[in-house]
């Protein structure tokens, strides 16, 4: 656990495991902080980022929900996400509290717009060096298509390669895709898995092992 104090940990949590109704994904960003982790939240969306701040301070007071507009956290460029300004961020989490973001970008002279909320997640991963960013997806990992076995680790390249086969189901390859882009910007790993399993998020702190796919790489200049 030591490697991972004072580190952010970036959740990119999708809408199953949201709703699960045994989900434990409140006692795993409990457990986190208690072991002064610093956990950052990325909704799927507006309404569930809304649920999941509820969710978490009705046993631990310590959820804030941000949008892009908030500190000009995520400002638009073009269609796009723009420089990520992550000083809100590290403000609330030195504090103890964990930030709940919901995908929407800040456009100063326009309307906000929907982000992809894997972008998002890695790029405020980048933003903030974090340690690792973790992707829930219903299907869990990356499966190899000549064994059907699950691939337990990828290189940042693998994972871009991969994410451009259109035979995988769109919301796989976009969160396959951020994890590299996460690795290569500078978050330490990046893991795909099934966010409905339980502790899905803290595994690697429990059992030395990570669930799913782990995407990990070498730092691009």
């Amino acid at each position: 656990m030591n490697e991972f104090a004072g580190k952010a940990f970036v959740l990119r949590v999708d809408e199953m495991a949201a709703q699960a109704e045994q989900s434990t994904l409140s006692s795993d960003l409990a457990f986190l902080a208690e072991h002064r982790v610093r956990p950052i939240v990325v909704a799927p969306s507006a309404a569930v980022a809304r649920v999941l701040v509820r969710t978490i301070n009705r046993t631990g007071n310590s959820a804030v929900g941000l949008e892009g507009a908030d500190a000009a956290m995520l400002p638009r460029r073009g269609g796009g996400l723009g420089n990520i300004q992550p000083g809100i961020l590290e403000a609330l989490m030195a504090n103890g509290y964990i930030p709940v973001v919901q995908p929407t970008s800040f456009a100063p002279f326009g309307e906000d717009v929907e982000l992809q909320a894997d972008d998002v997640a890695a790029a405020i991963g980048a933003a903030t060096d974090a340690i690792r960013a973790i992707f829930f997806n219903v299907v869990g990992g990356v499966i190899d298509p000549k064994t059907a076995a699950l691939i337990d680790e990828l290189t940042a390249a693998e994972a871009l390669e991969i994410s451009a086969d259109p035979s995988l189901p769109e919301d796989l390859r976009g969160a396959i895709r951020a994890a590299a882009l996460g690795v290569r910007a500078g978050v330490g790993a990046a893991q795909i898995v099934d966010g409905r399993v339980a502790h899905a998020s803290i595994v690697e702190f429990l059992t030395s092992k990570h669930l799913g796919t782990q995407v990990t790489g070498t730092i691009l200049p």
